[in-house]
């Protein structure tokens, strides 16, 4: 699964890597634990939602190639 990151000042989300997304997650809940943060969201993800932690919202990449 491909994850993208939005911060709220940003307008446009960016793919993000696996290390990225859990120095982010890290930054954004502190003392929390990051991979099995990163692991609820993964599982909210499949169900097509966007979820945000702190200031940051993260999504699923659409893959364009799956719909031919």
């Amino acid at each position: 699964m491909n994850i993208q990151t939005q911060y709220h000042y940003e307008k446009k989300f960016s793919d993000t890597n696996e290390k990225d997304l859990l120095r982010i997650i890290e930054e954004e809940v502190g003392d929390a634990d990051p991979e099995g943060t990163l692991l609820y969201i993964k599982e909210t993800l499949r169900s097509g939602k966007t979820i945000t932690v702190g200031s940051c919202k993260f999504r699923a990449k659409e893959d364009k190639n799956d719909s031919k």
